[in-house]
């Protein structure tokens, strides 16, 4: 039981990353290599509010965070990505480039030393062979309900209907009067606060500092591809894919090497199924395939 409750924790977390990062590369077939910097955001922004508030400041930087998420998320649609719409490569290098100086600049204020925050609780549970640590299930009940959140935004609202629109069909979505700057907006800033709560609830497992949202990062563009481009349900199901087996290969084999594993599985499958597990391309995705 503890396997699989492992196995949840991790699905969990990446889908939180891999969500928002669907949604931006989905709607604006945009790379954003600084989408690592919201989970990195919302980590520290737990960090400093337990360091003036102390371990129960975890209840208020888990909405704090996502909400400082959205305002990087907002600035950098603002201030770097919109000029570059049509020019992906430069978008590329741009991006990266806001993720080397979020690092930077977090370092400078904070340290390089890692940062260490606390759970908002202790203990254990008692599972089927064994105990589970609670909080542990407490991140796999948020993540679900964000999670099933996020479906139901994406799939029974007007919002979510004009967002597949874009995703589908940008230039016929914009003729019929769809403000497409506006999604735009909206996706950058609900995909980099995704990654900051994701960001918050990782951190209490691990050490917080300048490069742990990069660990991410590849895993969760690999989930998006695997599981289909502009599918949240293909997100979900490329993230299943990509914790299980990471999980399961860890107990065996050094966890580096089972990532690299894990990569390299994803790569065979995205040569045998192009259009991902579960096909929800944007339109330009779709172009790039029949090509």
């Amino acid at each position: 039981m503890a396997t699989i409750l492992n196995i949840l924790t991790s699905v969990s977390i990446l889908a939180l990353v891999a969500l928002g990062l669907a949604v931006i590369f989905g709607l604006m077939d945009i790379v954003n290599l600084a989408h690592a910097e919201g989970v990195t955001i919302g980590a520290y922004t737990l960090a400093v509010a337990q360091s003036a508030g102390g371990p129960h400041a975890f209840w208020l930087a888990l909405f704090v965070a996502p909400a400082v998420g959205a305002v990087f998320g907002w600035c950098l649609e603002r201030l770097v990505i919109r000029a570059l719409y049509t020019r992906p490569l430069d978008t590329l290098l741009a991006t990266y480039a806001v993720s080397l100086i979020v690092q930077k600049a977090l370092e400078l204020i904070f340290g390089t030393q890692p940062l260490l925050v606390y759970a908002p609780f202790t203990g254990a549970l008692a599972v089927p062979g064994g105990s589970y640590p609670t909080y542990r299930l407490f991140v796999i009940a948020v993540a679900a309900v964000v999670t099933a959140g996020c479906w139901l935004l994406f799939a029974r609202t007007r919002f979510g209907t004009q967002l597949r629109a874009m995703i589908q069909q940008p230039a016929m979505a914009e003729a019929v009067g769809i403000d497409t700057r506006r999604l735009n907006r909206l996706a950058f800033c609900g995909g980099t606060a995704l990654a900051s709560l994701a960001g918050v609830l990782v951190a209490p497992m691990v050490s917080v500092e300048s490069h742990l949202g990069v660990a991410y990062l590849a895993k969760a563009f690999f989930v998006i591809v695997l599981g289909g481009i502009g599918s949240i349900g293909g997100s979900l199901l490329g993230s299943a894919f990509v914790g299980t087996a990471e999980t399961l290969l860890s107990y065996r084999i050094d966890p580096s090497l089972a990532s690299a594993i894990v990569l390299i599985l994803s790569i065979v499958l995205i040569r045998v199924r192009p259009q991902g597990l579960l096909p929800g391309f944007s339109g330009a995705h779709q172009l790039h395939l029949k090509g």
